[in-house]
């Protein structure tokens, strides 16, 4: 038995959203400051595990299982940011298609043990939140890995499948245009892997050409999982930037600030990147009679409260059994932070100009030597960050020399500069983004050749 309307179900799987199931519509009523335009967030954590995702969980199953790539027996590997992790293996239970997944560390504590508890088997790697495509040992990259080896394994790709899109062309839209009656002006999403923007508004734009397509994105090195930033969404597939009438850059501070403004001040209990979308909207939909803005509110406030504990550390009470952080601690933890400035990273393009110029700088990778025997910059030197301390004498004698640090993401890079400052090189820098900023510009790798650890 299945109805909506008395909300009787024969399976979980009946829960997913479509134009006769849709998810909620809310106005906003107090944080958007606009007199006439009325103000909707659409609120998909009423999916029935927790997220956007599940529709594109469940288009991608379907689409795979329509077209035999996905057969009984046959198990799943997906990387993800952790939403479309969480949706698929929870449809993977209910299908009989084990799941295992490749994130980011990065990614909150909450997805990561959920992940598990759904039943996943979890692969953690030092990739970006939204995983980077073209990164050698980030999330995507393993996952094709695990599928091109094991032939019972396969890898639907929510990066690059067209049957992402297409779950919010088939339902988010119809949804959306079925809700406001036709009198939607404005579409709104932040910006991921961009099927919801990019399925969405191909279907409003069918239905009315002059509705608007805006999308949203973070600012470099935010922390707000499954979005990426201007220059990640370069290697988006499913980015076409062509098909949105504009799009628009919030910072972290910015995006976090509004999500806790919605929690108190509209009761609405959106996850960070519902805040990140309603600043967006706010910023580019102008307050005139008759228009309508729909916001998508991907997931809720529950998988980051170690989010939230970091950024509005006033709301977390200290545990006494807790030792609070000493002051050098807090004064190193400023010192890591302050090297993202420009004088001490360098990026990719320009690292590049540099190797090929007269005076080439002196790479050192400090990842971990089977790392870098799997693909690094030309001519550079491998000394593991464990290992620095031990290999003094492979520095330049000259404290004036040029150094370069690199590791997968710039995060471990930034600590070895650190260290080398503080045996006095007054010319060393890190690599922004890391190898998998260098690997996405399409910069070549080249195999092990030369390794000092």
């Amino acid at each position: 038995m299945e109805d909506h309307h008395l909300r009787v179900y024969d399976s979980i799987l009946g829960l997913l959203s479509s134009a006769d199931n849709p998810t909620p519509l809310v106005r906003l009523n107090h944080v958007a400051p606009h007199e006439y335009t009325q103000i909707f967030a659409k609120l998909e954590w009423y999916n029935p595990f927790g997220a956007i995702k599940d529709r594109v969980a469940a288009n991608l199953v379907r689409d795979a299982e329509s077209r035999g790539d996905l057969v009984a027996g046959q198990r799943l590997v997906e990387p993800t940011s952790g939403n479309t992790g969480l949706g698929l293996a929870m449809i993977g239970n209910a299908k009989g298609y084990p799941l295992q997944t490749t994130v980011s560390g990065d990614v909150p504590v909450e997805k990561r043990t959920m992940l598990r508890a759904f039943g996943s088997d979890v692969q953690e790697l030092d990739d970006t939140l939204c995983p980077a495509p073209g990164a050698p040992e980030g999330a995507i990259a393993k996952a094709r890995e695990a599928a091109e080896s094991q032939p019972n394994l396969v890898m639907l790709d929510q990066y690059r499948n067209r049957a992402n899109p297409q779950s919010h062309y088939l339902a988010t839209g119809p949804e959306i245009w079925k809700q406001t009656a036709g009198r939607v002006t404005h579409f709104i999403a932040s910006l991921g892997t961009c099927g919801t923007i990019t399925g969405t508004g191909r279907y409003l734009k069918q239905q009315n050409t002059n509705i608007q397509v805006i999308g949203v994105c973070p600012d470099e090195g935010h922390d707000i999982p499954g979005v990426r930033s201007q220059i990640q969404l370069q290697q988006t597939e499913l980015y076409h930037p062509d098909e949105y009438d504009g799009t628009v850059e919030v910072t972290n501070r910015q995006a976090y600030d509004m999500t806790l403004r919605l929690i108190r001040e509209e009761s609405i209990i959106a996850g960070p990147s519902s805040g990140l979308a309603l600043v967006g909207a706010l910023a580019k939909v102008p307050d005139e009679p008759g228009l309508l803005a729909v916001v998508i509110f991907p997931d809720n406030a529950f998988k980051y409260a170690s989010s939230f504990q970091r950024h509005f550390p006033e709301i977390c009470p200290p545990n006494p059994s807790d030792t609070a952080p000493s002051t050098n601690d807090r004064f190193v933890a400023e010192l890591i932070e302050n090297l993202k400035n420009r004088h001490d990273t360098i990026k990719a393009a320009d690292l590049l100009k540099k190797l090929n110029g007269p005076e080439k700088p002196l790479v050192i990778d400090v990842r971990p030597a089977e790392d870098f025997a799997q693909g690094h910059i030309a001519g550079s030197i491998n000394i593991a960050q464990d290992d620095l301390s031990h290999h003094k004498s492979d520095l330049p004698e000259d404290r004036n020399s040029p150094i370069i640090m690199v590791c997968n993401i710039g995060r471990f890079s930034k600590h070895t500069m650190l260290y080398l400052k503080s045996l006095g090189y007054r010319n060393v820098r890190s690599v922004k983004g890391g190898l998998n900023e260098w690997a996405r510009k399409g910069h070549p790798t080249q195999p092990e050749t030369n390794n000092s650890s």
